[in-house]
């Protein structure tokens, strides 16, 4: 008990080793996860900031921007990078983000690839427990980087204090076929790239799409150009703004621990079913004709 102790205190003080352990424990559900996930304490203030947004639209050259002005700010942020699965090991394919290495070795980033591992949302599986280790931690803002793998990406908005959607102006056909799927989640709208053609009119739209679906809390539209640092002061207000919102919204705050809970029990009693189990199950049955789907699946319940 004294070792698992010694771990928690580490990583709540801003261990990169210790979290590192934790964060891999926890991913592939290995011995000891379960009791170390049980003495987590999160911390209140910190920020959790999904990016999320079609392939192309810069989501990484954002957040490499974020970074570049949270740490002269002398803020800790974590940053966890979802990349799509490699279909032999089912490791990160895509591995750290380049475009992130200057901050590898800053005392204040600590970045991380996961796999999504076939999620159908875009995230990691045990992303709820990943993001928990890091909340007992010692960081200001964790930013999560979503695959942009479209409308599935919805349950971005179930783990994220806010939701940013990055989009591009040529993304202006696109406007109302994604409205009922990675629109509706948007706390913040950004339009990177702002300064190509047709941007002023796509923020326009954009605009009254936002207008549109407000509720108590009105979703900003923030022009911003990632690469030249443009517009990011004024994401980060907006950030801050919306936490202070969210932070003080109770039915929100339930909504999201309820999409946790249901994510984390749904996981748990879906742990022992493995696929190729099914399918060798499954082919058997349709080898003797003898498959009914209801049937089969009544047989798990």
């Amino acid at each position: 008990m004294q070792d698992t102790i010694s771990f928690i205190k580490n990583i709540g003080e801003g261990n990169f080793r210790s979290i590192a352990q934790a964060i891999t424990l926890v991913e592939n559900n290995l011995d000891g996860s379960s009791e170390l996930l049980l003495q987590l304490h999160s911390n209140p203030t910190t920020k959790v900031v999904g990016v999320t947004g079609p392939p192309g639209a810069g989501k990484s050259t954002l957040i490499n921007a974020l970074l570049s002005s949270l740490v002269k700010q002398n803020k800790k942020i974590a940053v966890l990078s979802i990349d799509p699965s490699s279909p032999f090991n089912y490791g990160a394919l895509l591995g750290d983000r380049i475009r992130m290495s200057e901050f590898y070795l800053n005392p204040n980033v600590y970045i991380r690839s996961l796999a999504s591992r076939g999620s159908l949302g875009g995230l990691n599986a045990t992303i709820i427990e990943i993001l928990d280790v890091l909340k007992s931690s010692v960081f200001d803002y964790i930013l999560i980087e979503t695959v942009g793998v479209g409308q599935s990406e919805v349950e971005i908005a179930g783990i994220a204090d806010t939701t940013i959607v990055v989009m591009v102006p040529e993304a202006g056909d696109e406007v109302q076929t994604m409205k009922a799927g990675v629109m509706e989640i948007a706390d913040i709208f950004v339009v990177n790239k702002s300064d190509r053609a047709n941007a002023d009119e796509f923020v326009k739209n954009l605009k009254y799409l936002a207008h549109s679906k407000a509720n108590e809390w009105e979703v900003p539209v923030v022009k911003c150009i990632a690469t030249e640092y443009i517009g990011i002061d004024e994401l980060l207000e907006k950030i801050e703004s919306h936490h202070n919102y969210a932070s003080s919204n109770t039915t929100k705050k339930a909504a999201m621990l309820t999409e946790k809970a249901y994510q984390l029990i749904q996981h748990k009693r879906m742990i022992d079913i493995q696929k190729d189990e099914l399918t060798n199950q499954i082919q058997s049955l349709i080898n003797q004709n003898q498959f009914h789907l209801y049937q089969f699946v009544k047989s798990f319940q």
